[in-house]
């Protein structure tokens, strides 16, 4: 159907209607249809995964997702199309959005400062502080990351920032 332009494909195996928009609802939807019933309450779709659902990158080629520390690991290895990242997750982290959780634009705009190259965290960062729906700040961000105490790779997510405050790509 995809083939004779009767639906367009948003995410993988998802697909919509010719002419309908993707929304953050509908991204969440693609994206957990691809994330085992039996382990969707237990992870958490993270950094571009989440600013991939968010509207503002790129789809990603596998899933990114978070599991609270609290949680064991280890049985979700063998999921296919997903990568874990093990993270404390606090009660503020996460939202629920088409029946999967998704960390916070906040969560999602740290991590990315934090563990995303630049070459692909900027654009990203640029796009979550743009949708003025998401309630992001350039202030808040660096806030964020300078009152946390020995976080690696903070000098590296910093100066990502600065490119931000520095003004809009050539």
């Amino acid at each position: 159907m995809a083939a004779d332009g009767l639906l367009t494909q948003l995410y993988q195996r998802a697909y919509l209607a010719p002419g309908t928009r993707p929304t953050t609802q509908l991204r969440a939807r693609a994206a957990s249809v691809l994330v085992s019933p039996a382990i969707r309450q237990r992870v958490v779709a993270g950094r571009m995964t989440a600013a991939w659902i968010y509207g503002c990158a790129a789809e990603p080629d596998r899933l990114a997702m978070l599991v609270d520390a609290s949680r064991r690991i280890s049985s979700l290895r063998s999921t296919r199309g997903c990568t874990f990242h093990e993270v404390r997750l606090g009660p503020f982290d996460v939202v629920s959005l088409g029946g999967l959780m998704v960390s916070s634009p906040l969560r999602t705009s740290v991590d990315i400062a934090l563990h995303v190259d630049p070459g692909r965290a900027v654009p990203a960062l640029r796009a979550l502080l743009g949708k003025p729906e998401l309630g992001l700040r350039l202030r808040l961000l660096v806030h964020a990351i300078e009152s946390t105490p020995r976080m690696p790779y903070r000098k590296a997510a910093l100066a990502k920032l600065e490119q931000l405050r520095a003004g809009p790509a050539p």
